[in-house]
């Protein structure tokens, strides 16, 4: 009788609780069962998803608590969604307001107009760089009275190591603006800041069969130029391909472009960068009334050489911006070998990704659950998890340079380039700041999104084994949309 009575009073008590349940923690299941319903509708019914992998984790920004996931504790590639751990790390070791240098010095001694001695050009990894600041430091020099160089011009770029691409990137980007070369001496064309990179302009010739004209952002014969296009009627249609053959700065202009059509503009990463500086710095000599006697190399700069002129970068709180708008992969591989300079004594990728290994944990992530093989997220190596992605979102909203890294992601529908970025053609209308990214057969696309209640909704979403990359940008757009409206 007693264990009659004992049974029945569990079952009274497991009643209780079923019928209990439903009514705690009220509010996150107002929450979570629509969005879990809507969601998992949807990823079950999307045909462009049969056969492809997708990670998603949402969290209140407030708590972290996650609000859905889906499959969000299995590693995918992120592509250019590692951008977001690098920057976190970034700024948390080096900081927003870190700067980097040019330094032009000497150890000769001056005879009048004449400096007896070598010239450096040194780099310490700045992605800014650009012409007029050459120009700026060759008329330092002029303006101090020098007008011969007794020696050699040397460019020093050994601030980093020699190791000039990420382990995984493939021969078929490493022409690409986005695969270009990291050297401590670069330069950028123009304020986009892609370092190591010449902009090829193509405009139509002035009559039908003649050859286009075509421009480089910066004079130099540092660059070939193989012009094999043709001017076609103004009915025609603009196809031309421009790529450099591998090991050399031969680039190749070839196809087609119509009378009246816009100018095409490339971005092509260069063979060594930093003989291109070099390069440009002799013409900027020349311009100056600068003669050298000597000649011009790459090579080290002496302990005790004294810095006769020297440039200053923007802040990093500035860089941020064309770094995570427009998703510069350069500035991601620059601010890695940086980490490793300054933290390890060494420019390299492996010392600097030691520090992301070292520093991720103080932001909220597991590193045991990662595979990170550059800064950019260029490889196809990296594996990231959605949950880890988003817990860092979560976790560094409590850093004082967290505004820094706020602002620097893209803005959904803000149509100002360097406000929305890679997104400002998506999501008009929602309130998203996120980070984009592609690679082949990956879309990601993780950041902040604002619900109709006026919540901030952190999310990840990690799309992998796409058969064609724009689809995923279609599916990140819908799954947000849903977040949003929840």
């Amino acid at each position: 009788m007693k264990i009659l009575q004992k049974r029945l009073h569990i079952l009274i008590v497991l009643i209780l609780v079923a019928f209990l349940l439903p009514f705690s923690n009220s509010n996150a299941n107002e929450v979570e069962q629509p969005l879990k319903a809507e969601l998992d509708y949807f990823l079950q019914n999307e045909p462009t998803l049969k056969g492809g992998l997708v990670g998603i984790s949402i969290r209140a920004a407030k708590t972290g608590e996650i609000l859905y996931e889906h499959d969000g504790n299995v590693r995918m590639r992120p592509a250019s969604n590692l951008k977001n751990l690098t920057a976190a790390t970034a700024l948390k070791v080096l900081g927003e307001d870190y700067r980097f240098k040019t330094e032009i010095s000497t150890k000769g001694k001056r005879d009048g107009n004449t400096l007896k001695g070598n010239l450096y050009l040194k780099g310490y990894g700045d992605p800014t760089l650009l012409i007029e600041d050459l120009t700026q430091m060759a008329k330092a020099i002029a303006n101090a009275g020098l007008t011969v160089i007794d020696g050699d011009l040397i460019a020093d770029d050994s601030w980093y190591d020699d190791v000039r691409l990420s382990p995984d990137l493939v021969w078929s980007d490493e022409f690409a603006y986005y695969g270009s070369q990291v050297s401590a001496l670069t330069i950028s064309p123009n304020k986009d800041y892609h370092s190591g990179t010449i902009q090829i302009k193509v405009d139509p010739g002035k009559k039908v069969g003649e050859a286009a004209q075509i421009q480089l952002s910066h004079k130099t014969n540092y660059v070939k130029i193989i012009n094999q296009t043709m001017t076609i009627a103004p009915d025609g249609k603009t196809e031309l391909s421009i790529k450099r053959e591998h090991g050399t700065n031969t680039i190749i202009v070839n196809g087609f472009i119509p009378i009246g059509a816009k100018t095409k503009k490339e971005w092509i990463a260069v063979w060594e960068p930093t003989q291109y500086v070099l390069d440009l710095f002799k013409q900027e000599l020349k311009e100056q009334g600068i003669k050298y006697t000597g000649t011009s190399r790459v090579g080290g700069t002496p302990l005790d050489a004294e810095v006769l002129t020297s440039h200053q970068s923007i802040p990093l709180s500035q860089l941020f911006i064309p770094f995570m708008k427009l998703s510069n992969n350069g500035h991601a591989e620059v601010l890695v070998k940086e980490m490793g300079k300054v933290k390890k004594g060494e420019g390299s990728w492996e010392k600097g990704l030691e520090v992301l290994y070292e520093e991720l944990p103080k932001l909220g992530m597991n590193t045991k659950n990662l595979v990170i093989r550059d800064g950019s997220g260029i490889s196809h190596v990296n594996l990231v998890p959605a949950n880890e992605i988003s817990m860092l979102l979560f976790h560094i909203q409590k850093e004082r340079w967290f505004p820094t890294f706020f602002e620097s992601l893209p803005v959904a529908g803000a149509s100002e380039k360097m406000v929305g970025g890679t997104l400002r053609k998506r999501m008009i209308g929602l309130h998203v700041n996120a980070k984009t990214g592609t690679i082949t057969t990956v879309s990601s696309l993780s950041g902040y999104v604002g619900s109709k209640k006026g919540e901030t909704l952190i999310f990840s979403i990690l799309i992998n084994n796409l058969l064609e990359d724009d689809n995923g940008k279609v599916i990140e757009d819908k799954i947000v949309e849903i977040i949003a409206n929840h």
